[in-house]
């Protein structure tokens, strides 16, 4: 029984709890899948407490760190909507499973790297099979999982895990960098893929689009070539500002080159990207909903790990605790959100989990020079990042409802597209204003302020755009 997720839905029903039941086998095939995304969650943040430690060992002089991140997160955004669409076309379980297979022989080489040039194309590797793994992943989870009270449990569990693996990662990374060196943190992923890897070709269907038409070549360029550019131009600028040369002109190549994609997509008979899925109110909206929440949070835990170490002097390993207090209540909120769901519907709960974030957001401000300001600011990140799992979920869910099966991997390239770009775009744009700031904690400040205003205008206006009616 679908759900009609703009409208809640009654709870309570034994239809409605049947269908939310999971064989042992859907079981597995969700254990599959959500390892996977828990994994590369973990890469994206596992690594940058061990940077300075990796930097030493390897000669990577301190300019050059920031390429341990960002040439992971090149090929792992610039490349997935192409490979989300190859998934429709030849195979997700294909294209899920060479992924995998990547992104552990990469984790491989960057375990054992022996300078900066193989521990970098380590990395590349990697994002390259991230970029692979994730919109084929959630595709073969939402055509596995049909529309309803399953899907949405599905989903509640893979987005809890996504957000624990992001903390986890910063907590673990900490831990092994001190006890065992930084290369064990790139060990740990081989681990996860060994893992994965065996049991996934007995457990995934596979799936595609039945007719097969070509792929949308010149689409493919100039999105990927555009969304490359900009995650390079955004990358180098958290790091070096706006006034570098190489990231002005990466970033106005980016905008003309994804200016040129959509002119190409209007044109072209089989497109990368279908325009009229764009124009979709759940599409374009749920979207922007989850680019907000991504960003902005990922700009919090920064501002307040900026203020927790550098203002309060604490620990990593203290500050580490108070993101893992986030954590635990992640989880708590993964598993309410499918119930949540199931009584407001997906849109509704958009809404709701984007404001209480925002809400939540705006308490941080206040922060100042003395030790109660740790509790306040553990109390309210963790707060607001159950609001923002329920963003997570909720946003997921309002992408792919009403989406074919054949459309699946375009969707859900979409929702990990926005993870990306949301992740990547938080930091550079408002996290330099901290950085930059003569008075760090005015900086910091500031930085809380314009991101509790940012998600409350989007809340405001995902309301507006998925409250009206359709044409």
């Amino acid at each position: 029984m679908a759900i009609d997720t703009s409208t809640p839905t009654p709870t309570g029903s034994r239809e409605t709890a049947a269908t939310a039941r999971l064989s042992p086998r859907d079981r597995l095939i969700l254990f599959v899948l959500c390892a996977a995304q828990f994994m590369v969650a973990l890469d994206f943040s596992v690594l940058n407490v061990a940077l300075p430690v990796l930097g030493a060992d390897l000669g990577l002089s301190p300019s050059a760190l920031q390429w341990a991140v960002t040439a992971f997160a090149l090929p792992s955004g610039g490349f997935l909507l192409l490979f989300g669409r190859m998934g429709d076309l030849y195979g997700r379980r294909r294209l899920f499973l060479s992924g995998l297979a990547l992104f552990g022989a990469a984790s491989l080489l960057a375990t054992f790297a022996w300078d900066p040039a193989s521990f970098l194309a380590g990395r590349a590797l990697q994002g390259l099979g991230a970029a692979a793994i994730v919109p084929t992943g959630m595709s073969l989870l939402t055509t596995t999982f049909p529309e309803g009270p399953a899907r949405d449990r599905a989903l509640g569990i893979s987005g809890t895990l996504l957000s624990l693996g992001f903390t986890i990662g910063m907590v673990a990374g900490g831990v092994l960098t001190d006890t065992l060196g930084w290369r064990s943190t790139m060990g740990l992923l081989t681990l996860f893929a060994l893992i994965v890897l065996p049991l996934a070709p007995g457990l995934l269907p596979e799936s595609r689009t039945p007719d097969r038409p070509r792929l949308d070549i010149p689409g493919a360029v100039t999105v990927t070539g555009g969304l490359l550019a900009l995650i390079y131009a955004l990358s180098t600028a958290a790091d070096h500002g706006f006034g570098r040369a190489d990231v002005l002109v990466t970033l106005v190549a980016g905008v003309l080159l994804l200016a040129a994609f959509a002119v190409v997509e209007s044109r072209a008979e089989a497109p990368l990207v279908s325009l009229p899925m764009l124009r979709r109110r759940t599409v374009a909206w749920g979207n922007l909903g989850g680019l907000v929440t991504f960003s902005m949070m990922s700009t919090l835990v920064f501002a307040l790990t900026l203020y927790l170490q550098e203002v309060l002097r604490l620990s990593a390993f203290a500050t580490g605790l108070v993101f893992g207090v986030q954590g635990v209540l992640s989880v708590v909120a993964g598993a309410c959100a499918p119930k949540v769901i199931g009584r407001l519907g997906a849109r509704r709960t958009l809404v709701g989990s984007l404001a209480g974030q925002g809400v939540l957001t705006a308490a941080l401000p206040g922060l100042g020079e003395g030790g109660p300001s740790v509790w306040l600011a553990t109390a309210a990140v963790s707060l607001a990042s159950m609001f923002h799992l329920g963003a997570i979920v909720s946003y997921g869910l309002t992408v792919t409802s009403g989406v074919p099966d054949e459309e699946q991997g375009l969707a859900t390239g979409l929702v990990t597209s926005t993870q990306q770009v949301g992740i990547t775009v938080g930091i550079p744009l408002l996290g330099v204003l901290a950085t930059t700031s003569a008075d760090l904690l005015s900086g910091v400040r500031t930085v809380i302020a314009l991101d509790a205003a940012i998600v409350l205008a989007a809340a405001l206006l995902v309301a507006v755009g998925l409250g009206r009616r359709a044409r």
